[in-house]
């Protein structure tokens, strides 16, 4: 069975984790895709009005239970069928994605490393580190435009869920990255180190000798 490496990205909400994905895209095709998004529970009641009745910023908003097994499967080479979340509506839509295994896997998401079984199916852990302004105003932007939010409602759960979120439960998995990335997609130095790795395992040349896997301790790219 060929080997499989899970790449974990991490960050704050609008941090730049999936502008470092799109990135990677651009330069390396051969790699699977799995945002932890997707496995968000479904909570239809919430709306514009209310909310904050659902906490999307909680370890227990996911179903890590259906997160695990599937990334199991990944790391096993199986293929998995995804499932899609509909942030308009707020729920688990019917429709799913088959993902088929790969050498690199992408694994995306706010509270990937929370988790202890789901922390320990990944093998390079990197956090992207970017200032709360910055962040906020990412969110802010992205939620009126492809979520159908109001201002108000993108606010209020900012200041009641979303940065107490933060810095209660994603801020403290810093401490378990392998590797921090300042400002996210916008640097091109840790995306090109980044992606030389990827393409390291990918297309092994003769000789190469991959990381040791087991090395503790973190590295912050410029």
């Amino acid at each position: 069975m060929v080997p499989v490496t899970i790449i974990g990205i991490s960050g704050g909400s609008g941090s730049g984790k999936t502008t470092i994905v799109r990135k990677i895209s651009e330069m390396v095709s051969d790699f699977a895709f799995l945002p932890q998004d997707n496995y968000y529970k479904s909570a239809e009641f919430v709306n514009n009005r209310n909310i904050t009745a659902f906490n999307f910023d909680h370890p227990d908003a996911f179903d890590n239970e259906l997160l695990i097994e599937h990334l199991t499967a990944l790391k096993n080479g199986e293929p998995i069928d995804m499932p899609v979340y509909d942030f308009v509506q707020n729920r688990r839509t019917d429709r799913t994605i088959h993902i088929q295994p790969a050498k690199i896997v992408i694994f995306e998401g706010i509270l990937i490393f929370t988790n202890k079984q789901v922390r320990d199916l990944i093998d390079l852990k990197i956090f992207v580190d970017t200032p709360d302004d910055i962040r906020f105003i990412r969110r802010l932007v992205r939620d009126i435009k492809e979520r159908g939010r109001t201002v108000d409602s993108v606010v209020e759960q900012y200041l009641t869920v979303v940065r107490p979120g933060h810095y209660e439960f994603i801020e403290p998995t810093k401490a378990y990255a392998d590797i921090i990335i300042p400002e996210g997609g916008f640097n091109e130095r840790a995306l090109d180190v980044l992606v030389s790795f990827i393409n390291s395992i990918i297309h092994p040349a003769e000789g190469h000798e991959r990381p040791n896997e087991g090395a503790s301790g973190s590295a912050v790219a410029p």
